[in-house]
């Protein structure tokens, strides 16, 4: 059950953030092990004065190419699982759409399974 939220500078080629959303998506699949079909996600794309960044924080080297991944979960996993997404997606990009590793910059959020309403109003894990 996976909310992917995927931040970028507006202009880049029309097949990114597909090739984004794909990368993403495998990744929880292989590590998180997410259900075939459950997939919902946004992008957003910015113009530059609206996507602001640290390009050097942490030892980076952060260019416009920049995509920020906010993923909302379930608190259901431990960090050896957390690590091999990351890991995961950071490969996935690097090979499709060729993101530069320091450009991808990963965020998880995690909430309890009461929290989500997949339509009707209705909290279906409550």
């Amino acid at each position: 059950m996976p909310l992917i939220r995927i931040s970028m500078r507006r202009g880049r080629p029309a097949s990114e953030p597909a090739a984004i959303v794909d990368g993403v998506y495998r990744a929880l699949r292989e590590t998180f092990e997410v259900p075939e079909d459950d997939l919902f996600a946004v992008i957003h794309q910015h113009d530059p004065d609206e996507f602001i960044f640290n390009a050097n924080y942490f030892g980076f080297a952060r260019s416009s190419g920049l995509v920020i991944i906010q993923i909302t979960v379930s608190a259901s996993r431990g960090v050896t699982q957390k690590k091999a997404l990351f890991a995961k997606i950071a490969e996935n990009l690097r090979r499709d759409p060729g993101l530069k590793p320091d450009d991808i910059f990963i965020n998880l959020i995690e909430t309890t399974r009461e929290n989500w309403s997949f339509g009707a109003g209705v909290a279906q894990y409550a």
